[in-house]
């Protein structure tokens, strides 16, 4: 999905970045923690799930169809006067294959796919995907390994906030579960670069206490909110 869309969605335009890349050079200042944040539009493609439904969905409208056997075939009758006997199954056949086609096709549809896709299995998948960001980033890789990321998966409905080592030995997961639900409701309320704002300058608290900024205190990430998946 391009940044752009994936950006609209979020309901995040220019002005709304630039608030966000200003807050998290704001308070990375503060501190010798990074504040890294990526977006994207969903954390796997799900194409088993959204397989087995079509199928189930093929399966079923196979079992519907079949006690009206009798009037599938005097339709064929008259469309081709009198039904070759492969016509009938032929007929069975497409209208399954259309049915799995077609919802395998719609099944895309962001809302869809989260009543086809068990929540556990959506979760793993964003805890995954920004597990990876996390690494691909270099948010792992951080001089003093206090790196720290804001992950939003935005057909899952979820957000994790990701602490390196140095952070987790000082900072209880907890206080990051916080924030990524904090962020959640600011998206769900159409709100969400007022909620990375402050989810930025609640990271940029937490880390000052315990990682005050010094006087070398280079800047190792990317500052803002990145999309990583723009094609």
């Amino acid at each position: 999905m391009k940044k752009g869309t994936l950006a609209q969605k979020l309901r995040i335009d220019e002005a709304g970045l630039e608030r966000i890349r200003a807050e998290v050079v704001r308070q990375e200042s503060r501190t010798t923690g990074e504040i890294a944040l990526a977006a994207v539009a969903e954390s796997s493609d799900y194409s088993f799930s959204e397989l087995l439904f079509s199928v189930m969905a093929g399966a079923l409208a196979f079992a519907v169809l079949l006690p009206f056997h009798g009037a599938v075939q005097g339709l064929l009758d008259r469309i081709f006067w009198i039904a070759e006997p492969w016509m009938l199954p032929a007929f069975y056949g497409a209208a399954s294959f259309a049915v799995i086609a077609l919802v395998f096709l719609v099944s895309n549809i962001d809302a869809l796919d989260r009543l086809i896709v068990p929540k556990r299995v959506r979760s793993q998948e964003v805890y995954r995907r920004s597990l990876r960001h996390f690494i691909e980033s270099g948010v792992y890789a951080t001089a003093e390994r206090t790196g720290i990321l804001v992950f939003v998966s935005l057909m899952e409905h979820e957000v994790r906030v990701i602490a390196d080592s140095g952070i987790s030995a000082k900072i209880a997961q907890e206080d990051w579960n916080a924030i990524a639900a904090s962020v959640a409701s600011g998206i769900k309320a159409g709100k969400t670069a007022e909620a990375l704002v402050e989810a930025v300058a609640r990271c940029g608290d937490l880390l000052a206490q315990h990682f005050p900024a010094r006087e070398h205190n280079p800047n190792e990430l990317a500052d803002g909110l990145v999309f990583p998946e723009e094609a």
